[in-house]
């Protein structure tokens, strides 16, 4: 199965991440495990749909995040952005760059057919494909903020994975293989040893259930 971590929401108002950028620029380094931190749930969603079960039995999808967490902590002086979209940016590129590192060190050293099994061209097509099918679930989980809610504009995605993260393990399964691998429902029903009817019904509720979350939120910004 899936696992993505549970956790706390990725910011609290007074932590917006921009803020928490600037901070953390203007010499309050300790702001900088909070910022990193908040996009947890969001590089282990995405992590979770590099790692097939021929990688996975090498290297997990928290341990994939854990090294990119500390490269960003050790490089995050390089890092010339200031906004929440352009650190998401540089957080997907250090997190296919840790893969990159790991594949060449622990499988394209391997047997040549594994070689051609391993693509890493292929693997920044898949992340980049990954991301854009996380937008696409963004637009269909999307539900107008309750006029009440307190404005904190965060990255539609982000607000996703942290949703994703607080639902019951199988309706979050269902959503990631479905929404964001892009496998058929027929795929998505063998994977959860489920027949395919059951699957979509329970898709279905999966999704109802993060549209509501989704509406219960602050308000969202769509990347």
């Amino acid at each position: 199965m899936l696992s993505v971590s549970t956790g706390e929401p990725s910011c609290q108002a007074e932590d917006h991440p921009a803020r928490l950028i600037d901070d953390v620029r203007q010499a309050i380094p300790e702001r900088l495990g909070p910022l990193l931190d908040s996009y947890r749930n969001y590089l282990l969603l995405l992590a979770t749909t590099q790692i097939d079960d021929k990688l996975r039995a090498r290297l997990s999808p928290s341990d994939l995040v854990q090294e990119t967490m500390l490269g960003a902590y050790r490089d995050f002086t390089q890092f010339r952005g200031g906004s929440e979209r352009e650190l998401l940016a540089w957080l997907r590129q250090i997190l296919i760059n840790r893969l990159h590192v790991f594949v060449q060190r622990h499988v394209l050293s391997a047997k040549r057919d594994v070689r051609r099994e391993f693509s890493l061209d292929d693997m920044g097509v898949a992340l980049a494909r990954s991301s854009a099918n996380l937008r696409a679930a963004c637009v269909l989980a999307d539900s107008a903020p309750s006029p009440s809610t307190t404005v904190i504009r965060r990255e539609n995605a982000v607000v996703l994975a942290d949703q994703l993260a607080d639902m019951a393990p199988l309706y979050r399964d269902v959503i990631v293989l479905r929404n964001l691998q892009g496998l058929s429902f027929d795929q998505v029903a063998q994977r959860l040893n489920r027949s395919c009817g059951a699957t979509r019904m329970l898709w279905l509720r999966a999704i109802k259930q993060l549209r509501e979350q989704m509406g219960t939120e602050n308000e969202v910004e769509t990347l």
